[in-house]
Protein backbone atom coordinates (compact mmCIF):
# COMPACT_ATOMS: atom_id res chain seq x y z
CA UNK A 1 0.00 0.00 0.00
CA UNK A 2 1.23 3.49 -0.83
CA UNK A 3 0.99 6.21 1.83
CA UNK A 4 1.47 9.90 1.04
CA UNK A 5 2.89 12.10 3.81
CA UNK A 6 1.76 15.70 3.60
CA UNK A 7 3.71 18.61 5.05
CA UNK A 8 3.61 18.58 8.84
CA UNK A 9 2.55 14.96 9.00
CA UNK A 10 3.85 11.41 9.25
CA UNK A 11 2.93 7.88 8.27
CA UNK A 12 4.11 4.52 9.56
CA UNK A 13 3.82 1.21 7.81
CA UNK A 14 4.81 -2.42 7.62
CA UNK A 15 6.14 -4.85 5.04
CA UNK A 16 4.51 -4.22 1.66
CA UNK A 17 4.04 -0.48 2.25
CA UNK A 18 5.68 2.43 0.46
CA UNK A 19 5.69 5.84 2.11
CA UNK A 20 6.21 8.95 -0.03
CA UNK A 21 6.57 12.67 0.60
CA UNK A 22 6.89 15.43 -2.00
CA UNK A 23 8.39 18.93 -2.09
CA UNK A 24 10.68 18.48 0.89
CA UNK A 25 12.46 21.83 1.05
CA UNK A 26 13.53 23.38 4.33
CA UNK A 27 11.43 20.74 6.10
CA UNK A 28 13.00 17.68 7.68
CA UNK A 29 12.21 14.30 6.21
CA UNK A 30 13.08 11.62 8.75
CA UNK A 31 12.87 7.88 8.17
CA UNK A 32 12.99 5.39 11.03
CA UNK A 33 13.13 1.71 10.09
CA UNK A 34 13.51 -1.64 11.84
CA UNK A 35 14.87 -4.14 9.28
CA UNK A 36 14.01 -7.19 11.41
CA UNK A 37 10.38 -6.28 12.19
CA UNK A 38 10.05 -4.66 8.74
CA UNK A 39 8.26 -1.63 10.13
CA UNK A 40 9.08 2.03 9.69
CA UNK A 41 7.84 5.53 9.20
CA UNK A 42 8.45 8.86 7.56
CA UNK A 43 8.05 12.27 9.18
CA UNK A 44 7.76 15.56 7.21
CA UNK A 45 8.32 18.24 9.91
CA UNK A 46 8.25 21.91 8.89
CA UNK A 47 9.57 23.86 11.87
CA UNK A 48 12.22 23.24 14.52
CA UNK A 49 10.63 24.07 17.87
CA UNK A 50 7.10 23.57 19.18
CA UNK A 51 7.47 26.41 21.69
CA UNK A 52 6.95 28.79 18.74
CA UNK A 53 3.28 27.71 18.65
CA UNK A 54 2.30 25.39 21.54
CA UNK A 55 -1.38 25.24 20.48
CA UNK A 56 -0.46 24.11 16.98
CA UNK A 57 2.02 21.59 18.43
CA UNK A 58 -0.64 20.13 20.68
CA UNK A 59 -3.06 19.77 17.76
CA UNK A 60 -0.38 18.30 15.44
CA UNK A 61 3.02 17.45 16.93
CA UNK A 62 4.34 16.40 13.50
CA UNK A 63 4.61 20.00 12.33
CA UNK A 64 7.63 20.46 14.60
CA UNK A 65 10.92 18.54 14.70
CA UNK A 66 11.15 18.51 18.52
CA UNK A 67 7.71 16.92 18.94
CA UNK A 68 7.44 15.05 15.63
CA UNK A 69 10.64 13.00 15.96
CA UNK A 70 9.63 11.44 19.31
CA UNK A 71 6.14 10.76 17.90
CA UNK A 72 7.63 8.99 14.87
CA UNK A 73 9.89 6.82 17.05
CA UNK A 74 7.00 5.99 19.38
CA UNK A 75 4.79 4.90 16.46
CA UNK A 76 7.55 2.70 15.00
CA UNK A 77 8.09 1.09 18.42
CA UNK A 78 4.31 0.55 18.71
CA UNK A 79 4.43 -1.46 15.46
CA UNK A 80 7.14 -3.73 16.92
CA UNK A 81 10.26 -1.78 16.03
CA UNK A 82 13.13 -1.86 18.51
CA UNK A 83 15.50 1.00 19.25
CA UNK A 84 18.57 -1.27 19.14
CA UNK A 85 17.81 -2.23 15.51
CA UNK A 86 16.64 1.16 14.31
CA UNK A 87 18.02 2.55 11.06
CA UNK A 88 17.48 6.32 10.87
CA UNK A 89 17.93 8.45 7.75
CA UNK A 90 17.46 12.20 7.28
CA UNK A 91 16.72 14.25 4.20
CA UNK A 92 15.57 17.77 3.37
CA UNK A 93 16.61 20.76 5.48
CA UNK A 94 17.54 22.70 2.35
CA UNK A 95 18.45 26.35 2.21
CA UNK A 96 16.89 28.33 -0.62
CA UNK A 97 18.97 31.06 -2.23
CA UNK A 98 19.20 34.31 -0.29
CA UNK A 99 20.57 35.62 2.99
CA UNK A 100 17.20 36.07 4.65
CA UNK A 101 17.12 34.67 8.20
CA UNK A 102 13.88 32.87 7.34
CA UNK A 103 15.83 30.65 4.95
CA UNK A 104 17.85 29.19 7.82
CA UNK A 105 14.87 27.08 8.92
CA UNK A 106 16.39 24.01 7.27
CA UNK A 107 19.61 24.40 9.26
CA UNK A 108 17.64 24.86 12.48
CA UNK A 109 15.50 21.80 11.74
CA UNK A 110 18.66 19.75 11.24
CA UNK A 111 20.29 21.08 14.43
CA UNK A 112 17.21 20.20 16.52
CA UNK A 113 17.13 16.71 14.96
CA UNK A 114 20.79 16.06 15.80
CA UNK A 115 20.23 17.16 19.40
CA UNK A 116 17.20 14.85 19.85
CA UNK A 117 19.01 11.87 18.32
CA UNK A 118 22.12 12.51 20.43
CA UNK A 119 20.06 12.72 23.64
CA UNK A 120 18.40 9.40 22.74
CA UNK A 121 21.65 7.70 21.73
CA UNK A 122 20.47 7.18 18.13
CA UNK A 123 22.81 7.63 15.18
CA UNK A 124 21.91 8.68 11.64
CA UNK A 125 22.87 6.00 9.15
CA UNK A 126 22.68 8.35 6.16
CA UNK A 127 21.62 11.86 5.37
CA UNK A 128 20.86 13.88 2.26
CA UNK A 129 20.41 17.36 3.70
CA UNK A 130 21.15 20.97 2.80
CA UNK A 131 21.63 22.48 -0.61
CA UNK A 132 18.92 24.46 -2.37
CA UNK A 133 16.89 21.70 -4.05
CA UNK A 134 13.48 20.35 -3.08
CA UNK A 135 13.36 16.59 -2.69
CA UNK A 136 10.86 13.79 -3.21
CA UNK A 137 11.38 10.82 -0.92
CA UNK A 138 10.11 7.26 -1.42
CA UNK A 139 10.62 4.77 1.39
CA UNK A 140 10.05 1.05 0.80
CA UNK A 141 9.18 -0.47 4.18
CA UNK A 142 9.79 -4.05 2.95
CA UNK A 143 13.44 -3.40 2.06
CA UNK A 144 14.29 -0.19 3.93
CA UNK A 145 15.33 1.28 0.58
CA UNK A 146 15.14 5.04 0.29
CA UNK A 147 14.89 6.86 -3.03
CA UNK A 148 15.55 10.61 -2.96
CA UNK A 149 15.08 12.69 -6.11
CA UNK A 150 15.38 16.41 -6.61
Amino acid sequence: MKHIVLVGNMKVGKEGDTIVTYALGTSLGLIAYDPVAKVGGLLHAMLPLSKSDPKKAEANPCIFVDTGVPRLLEEVYNLGGEKSRLVVKATGCSRPEGDNEMFKIGEKNYAVLKKILWKNNILLETEDVGGAANRTVQFNVSTGELSVTS
